[in-house]
C-alpha cells in the first residue's frame, strides 16, 4: 500500500475505533433509528430502487453508487426492482441517487440504506469484531474520498469528458435551454466542491495517480481472499464492486481510468466473482437485478 493510502486508512480506522467505543458504552447504533413497527415489517416484494435513465442519462458516479446499493441488497438476499426516472435526482430526499422506496419509507444513498436494512434485521457486517468494523469503515471512506471524488472530477472538471459526454448525458431528458442550464448548474456545484476539498487545481494525471493508490490499497487488503473479510461479503465489498465494475464497463473519452483498475488482477477477479454470483446466477427471477 502507498504511504498516503496507508496513512489515510490508519487515521480513519483509529477515528472509527474511538467512535465504536463511545457507541458501545452508550449502547446506541449509528445513524437514524427506526420505529419498532418499521423494523418488524417484512421486506416487501415490491421494494423499488430509483436511478436516472440507464442508457442515455446516468453518469459514472451515480451509476457506481446505484450498482453498489444493488449489490448490497443482493448480498442481503433482498429483492429490489430498479426503476429509471429522468428526474430521480430531484425525487431523492437527499438530492442524490440511488434511493429506495420500501413500504412507506424512502431512503437514499448506501450508508443510510445499510442502516435501514440493518434495522429490519439484515446485516452483512455483524460477524466482524470492532477492529474489523473500524477497518471496514476506513476502507469505505478511502473509496469515497478517492474513487468517488475522482469520478466526479473526471465528469465535471476534465474538459474533454465534460464536452463529449457529461453535458450531453446529464441534460439529455430536458428540452433546450433547460438541458444546458441544469448541466452548467451541476458543473458549477461540483467544481466548487472540488475547490473546497483541494482538488480544484489537480491535473488529470494527479487524479489518476490517486486512483492507482486507492486500487493498490484495495488490492493489498483483498489479497487472495474472495472478499475483503475472507469468505463473506460486507458493505465494503458492495461499495468497491459498484465503483470498480462501473469504471471497467463505462466508455469514456479514454481508457486511462479503467486501465488503473486493470493493473490489479485480484480486483478484476473480485468484480467478476460478484457479478457471477450475485447478478448472473440470480438474474432469472423478476425481482432480481440483472446487469446489462
Amino acid at each position: 500500500m502507498s504511504l498516503v493510502a496507508e496513512a489515510f486508512v490508519s487515521q480513519i480506522a483509529v477515528r472509527w475505533a474511538k467512535v465504536n467505543v463511545i457507541i458501545s458504552s452508550t449502547d446506541k447504533g449509528m445513524g437514524k433509528s427506526y420505529p419498532q413497527t418499521i423494523a418488524a415489517e417484512p421486506w416487501p416484494e415490491n421494494a423499488t430502487l430509483y436511478q436516472q435513465l440507464k442508457g442515455e442519462q446516468i453518469l459514472l458516479s451515480d451509476n457506481a453508487a446505484s450498482l453498489a446499493v444493488q449489490a448490497f441488497l443482493q448480498m442481503c438476499n433482498l429483492p429490489i426492482k430498479v426503476v429509471c426516472r429522468a428526474n430521480a435526482e430531484y425525487m431523492s430526499p437527499s438530492g442524490k441517487v440511488p434511493f429506495i422506496h420500501v413500504g412507506n419509507q424512502v431512503v437514499s444513498e448506501l450508508g443510510p440504506i445499510v442502516q435501514f436494512v440493518k434495522a429490519k434485521g439484515h446485516s452483512l457486517s455483524d460477524g466482524l469484531d470492532e477492529v474489523q468494523k473500524a477497518e471496514m469503515k476506513a476502507y469505505m471512506e478511502l473509496v469515497n474520498n478517492m474513487l468517488l471524488t475522482a469520478e466526479l472530477y473526471l465528469q465535471w472538471c476534465d474538459e474533454a469528458t465534460v464536452g463529449e459526454i457529461t453535458h450531453a448525458r446529464y441534460g439529455s431528458p430536458y428540452p433546450w435551454p433547460l438541458n444546458h442550464i441544469l448541466a452548467y448548474q451541476k458543473q458549477w456545484e461540483v467544481r466548487r466542491k472540488m475547490k473546497a476539498i483541494g482538488w480544484g487545481k489537480k491535473t488529470l494525471d494527479q487524479v489518476l495517480e490517486d486512483v492507482d493508490q486507492c486500487c493498490q490499497a484495495l488490492s493489498q487488503r483483498l489479497g487472495t481472499q474472495p472478499y475483503f473479510f475472507n469468505k463473506q461479503p460486507t458493505e465494503l465489498d458492495a461499495l468497491v464492486f459498484g465503483h470498480l465494475y462501473t469504471i471497467l464497463t463505462t466508455q469514456l473519452t479514454s481508457d486511462e481510468l479503467s486501465e488503473k483498475v486493470k493493473n490489479y488482477s485480484n480486483l478484476l477477479a473480485f468484480c467478476r466473482r460478484i457479478e457471477q454470483h450475485y447478478f448472473e446466477d440470480r438474474g432469472k427471477g423478476s425481482s432480481s437485478i440483472r446487469l446489462s
